[in-house]
C-alpha cells in the first residue's frame, strides 16, 4: 500500500513520461510507470525516481500494458489498485509516430489505424475505466485538489503535417477527448486538463534533430529558442497535480516556448 498519492504515468519508461514521472518523484508522490515492451527502459526510470525519492512512503512500480489493448488497459488499472492500493491521477501521456512520415496521398490505413488506437483510443478507454473506478468506489483523493485527469496532446492538435497526417488527427482528438471528460466529471469534483507540448526533445523528434535545431536556435520557430524537455512538461503537471489549477477544468495549457503565438 502506497502512503502517498498514487500518479500512474502511461509512457513512462522514456522521453517525456520519464520526465515527468522523474519530476512527480521529486515532488513525494509514489508513480506507476507504464511501458509497453522496454522493460529495461522502465527500470532505468524505477531508477531514476528512487535517486528523487523524498520519504519513505514512496513507491515506484513499473507496469507493462500496451493502451492500444483493452485487456492490457484493464491489467494495468487492477495492477496499479492491487500494488498501490489506490490511485489518485491519471497521466494520458503514452502516444506513438506513425512508422514513416508519408505524404497524406500515400499514407496506409494500416498506420491510421496503428496511431489511432494508441493515441486516442487508448487514452480514451483508460480514463473512462479510472473514472468508474472513482466515481464507483468513491476513494477518499490524497491530493489536495482531489482526483485529476491530464491529457498530454501536442502543438499537432493544431498545426497541420501533411507527412504525418494520422499524428494530427489523433491528438486534434485526443484534444476533444480532454474536453469530453472534464465536461463529464467536473460536477463530480473531479478537474481534467490537457497540456500542449511543442517541439520536444525525445526519441520521436530524434529523427529530425538537425532539421528543427536551426529552426528553432537561428530562426526563431520556437519564441524562447530551445527545445522542450520532459523537465519542463513534468513542471506542469506537478503544478496541476498540487491543485494550482483545481478551478480551471478544461484548460488547455501550451507547453511549447510560445510556438502557438501567432506571429507576423
Amino acid at each position: 500500500m502506497s502512503k502517498s498519492a498514487v500518479i500512474l504515468v502511461t509512457g513512462a519508461s522514456r522521453g517525456l513520461g520519464r520526465g515527468i514521472a522523474e519530476h512527480l518523484a521529486g515532488q513525494g508522490y509514489s508513480i506507476a510507470i507504464n511501458f509497453a515492451r522496454n522493460a529495461s527502459a522502465a527500470d532505468e526510470t524505477v531508477a531514476l525516481c528512487e535517486a528523487k525519492r523524498l520519504n519513505d512512503g514512496q513507491r515506484f512500480l513499473k507496469v507493462q500494458a500496451d493502451i492500444s489493448l483493452a485487456a492490457d488497459r484493464s491489467r494495468m488499472l487492477g495492477e496499479v489498485l492491487e500494488d498501490f492500493g489506490r490511485l489518485d491521477c491519471l497521466v494520458n501521456n503514452a502516444g506513438i509516430a506513425p512508422d514513416s512520415r508519408t505524404d497524406i496521398v500515400e499514407a496506409s490505413e494500416e498506420s491510421y489505424d496503428k496511431v489511432m488506437e494508441t493515441n486516442l483510443k487508448g487514452p480514451y478507454f483508460l480514463t473512462q475505466s479510472v473514472a468508474r473506478y472513482w466515481l464507483g468506489d468513491k476513494p477518499e483523493p490524497m491530493l489536495s485538489g482531489g482526483f485529476c485527469v491530464i491529457f498530454v496532446t501536442s502543438i499537432s492538435a493544431h498545426t497541420a503535417s501533411t507527412s504525418r497526417g494520422e499524428y494530427c488527427i489523433s491528438k486534434a482528438g485526443l484534444s476533444m477527448a480532454a474536453q469530453l471528460w472534464s465536461a463529464r466529471l467536473a460536477g463530480d469534483g473531479i478537474p481534467v486538463y490537457e497540456l500542449r507540448p511543442g517541439i520536444m526533445e525525445s526519441d520521436m523528434t530524434a529523427g529530425v534533430r538537425d532539421q528543427y535545431q536551426k529552426l528553432i536556435e537561428e530562426d526563431g520557430l520556437v519564441p524562447q529558442r530551445r527545445w522542450g524537455t520532459g523537465e519542463d512538461l513534468g513542471r506542469a503537471v506537478a503544478s496541476l497535480v498540487g491543485g494550482d489549477f483545481s478551478f480551471s477544468t478544461g484548460s488547455i495549457i501550451d507547453v511549447d516556448g510560445g510556438l502557438h503565438i501567432r506571429r507576423l
